[in-house]
């Protein structure tokens, strides 16, 4: 159990079979009609962007787990982690912005071909630089 109370607009991780699956937003928690079931609308953070229903126990949106399709799943509550305020993250004081890479040295792309593990896949080029 993720040991606080899961609320709209909160971010969670899905887990499936104890692996973490996907991230999600809650956006909506309104009541079923049975007593303490809820349905969750949840964005899930991935491209694409789309959204699902369930209807989950009250303990399930905070982290107790339940089963979807005979399969084990839960939520976790994302907390963002605190900065110690106190840590000396430079010896130096920074003066002068720091250049930036350009954004296609981050990018692992090989114009060739698909991967192996998505042989159906398209490779696209991204309009960066004058490439």
């Amino acid at each position: 159990m993720s040991g606080s109370m899961t609320f709209e607009k909160d971010i969670v991780l899905i887990y499936y079979e104890d692996t973490p699956l996907a991230f999600a937003r809650i956006e909506e928690i309104w009541e079923d009609d049975k007593p303490d079931w809820f349905h969750v609308k949840l964005l899930f953070l991935q491209i694409p962007v789309h959204s699902a229903t369930w209807i989950l126990k009250g303990a399930y949106i905070d982290g107790d787990e339940f089963t979807m399709g005979g399969k084990r799943m839960r939520l976790e509550k994302v907390v963002c982690p605190e900065v110690d305020q106190d840590e000396d993250w430079d010896d130096e004081p920074l003066t002068e912005m720091q250049e930036v890479p350009a954004m296609e040295e981050h990018l692992a792309v090989n114009d060739d071909e698909p991967s192996p593990q998505q042989p159906d896949a398209k490779v696209i080029q991204f309009p960066f630089g004058n490439k």
